[in-house]
């Protein structure tokens, strides 16, 4: 489970955007040192004095817009909430061009990389984990960033900068759950957790998409109190209590749409070995029923034998590999338990109707070049 506990936060002095008058229209954008005030209908007074507390949100290509937003909606609600500058954020890139989404929008780009003061948390917010060109700058500047004092966190996929930058403890860190696999083939010694977000001191991690926003609910909360980080949410349209949903994913027994333990148990330990494939005999004497039984039990819940599941699993893991890394496909065969490279595209093209060399690999999103995502 996520633990909850988040690191003390520097803030900034008290002074920031002059407070929005109810009915007014909204102030303009933040130009760099003024937080956004917007007006809105909900109210809730906070004590004086109000400290800014500054975020800065580093933008790599194919970043995901979901996660990005659901990090930075929290923060403006909190401010339009309280009337107060609470929060201050910008964007960054390394180059200070305009970055273009995994959806393709372009998100415009306050300033290029650049050292921050350590009251500043720098957030990494970034997509699919294939190989860029930007990832070594956008490391050294997390890297830098930590050392002298400063918080620092990935947001979805953010986690491989910390990773490249050597701040990551194994099971103390998130990224979403697609890229996983993926992310422990590149750092084999780092395991990543299935939680939601992680808090490990001065570094944050979280999946992404919605877990983005439960991140920024327990920052608020920890600033400002639980009933006010509860109307954030209610403002969020979210009604589940911060911490209550931990898991990234729904239960194994929920996607399988069956409550029978034993078919649970053994999806499970079929999911922990796709590289050290166990024969359909292991399966059983671990389950405790016979080879036979366990045909059987598959074919009438699940509607498949035990070993085309355990294959699907396999050939999954094998086209998120192929989505997510620049590994060759002698080595994603091996990662997902096949003796040869033949048989893996055999079995591949029957289940995908393509071979897996032709499996796109094409970055999502990138730089913004005439308009369009290159």
């Amino acid at each position: 489970m996520a633990e909850r506990s988040l690191p003390p936060t520097a803030a900034s002095s008290g002074a920031g955007a002059a407070q929005t008058a109810p009915g007014t229209a909204p102030p303009p954008a933040p130009s760099g040192t003024e937080a956004l005030v917007p007006s809105g209908a909900a109210f809730y007074p906070l004590p004086d004095p109000v400290e800014t507390r500054r975020y800065a949100f580093v933008l790599v290509p194919g970043f995901t817009l979901l996660a990005f937003s659901a990090a930075v909606d929290p923060l403006r609600i909190a401010n339009q909430l309280s009337q107060r500058p609470l929060y201050q954020w910008r964007t960054y890139s390394d180059d200070g061009q305009p970055v273009a989404s995994s959806s393709g929008i372009p998100i415009v780009i306050d300033a290029p990389l650049a050292e921050l003061s350590r009251e500043t948390s720098l957030f990494v917010c970034a997509g699919t984990i294939s190989a860029r060109s930007t990832w070594p700058k956008v490391a050294a500047a997390v890297l830098r960033h930590h050392r002298f004092g400063g918080i620092v966190g990935g947001i979805c996929t953010g986690a491989l900068a910390l990773a490249k930058a050597g701040l990551l403890r194994s099971g103390h860190f998130t990224l979403h759950w697609e890229n996983q696999p993926g992310f422990v083939e590149l750092f084999p010694e780092l395991h990543p957790t299935q939680s939601r977000f992680e808090t490990d001191g001065r570094i944050i991690t979280c999946g992404g998409g919605a877990a983005s926003t439960d991140m920024m609910l327990s920052i608020i909360a920890r600033d400002h109190g639980a009933e006010f980080a509860a109307l954030v949410s209610e403002m969020c349209l979210r009604h589940v209590t911060v911490g209550a949903e931990p898991a990234q994913r729904s239960s194994l027994g929920a996607i399988l749409q069956t409550r029978n333990p034993a078919i649970i148990g053994i999806a499970r330990l079929m999911s922990q070995h796709l590289e050290d494939v166990l024969t359909m005999e292991e399966l059983a004497t671990t389950s405790g029923y016979s080879r036979r039984h366990l045909e059987r039990l598959f074919k009438s819940t699940l509607g498949v034998s035990p070993s085309s599941y355990y294959r699907k699993l396999r050939l999954e893991r094998a086209r998120s590999l192929l989505s997510t890394t620049d590994m060759t496909l002698t080595e994603i065969a091996t990662a997902t338990g096949f003796d040869t490279v033949s048989y893996f595209a055999r079995v591949f093209r029957a289940q995908y109707g393509c071979a897996p060399s032709k499996q796109t690999r094409r970055p999502r999103g990138g730089r913004v070049k005439q308009g369009r995502a290159v």
